[in-house]
């Protein structure tokens, strides 16, 4: 199963943000990036999903996995069944 959706919220300084893009690249996957340091809607958006500020954290179709790194982030790909 391909994802329809995936929103990663990242600092642009921040090495985990780093390492999430170079992953889903690596891996294909298709996302929107959302600079929360930047964009002040990002950032709120970021808060109000995760309940904290952060970074990286992703949604994929609705699901979240709040600051994260890459293992951890196969291992909630993998829960949702999707491929990689």
């Amino acid at each position: 199963m391909k994802p329809k959706s995936i929103r990663i919220y990242i600092k642009p300084f921040c090495g985990w943000c780093h390492e999430a893009i170079d992953w889903l690249n690596a891996h294909g996957f298709k996302y929107t990036k959302l600079d929360v340091t930047s964009d002040r809607a990002a950032a709120l958006e970021m808060k109000n999903l995760t309940g904290q500020t952060k970074a990286p954290s992703i949604d994929i179709d609705g699901h979240i996995l709040p600051d994260f790194e890459t293992r951890e982030l196969e291992r909630f790909l993998k829960k949702l069944g999707i491929e990689y």
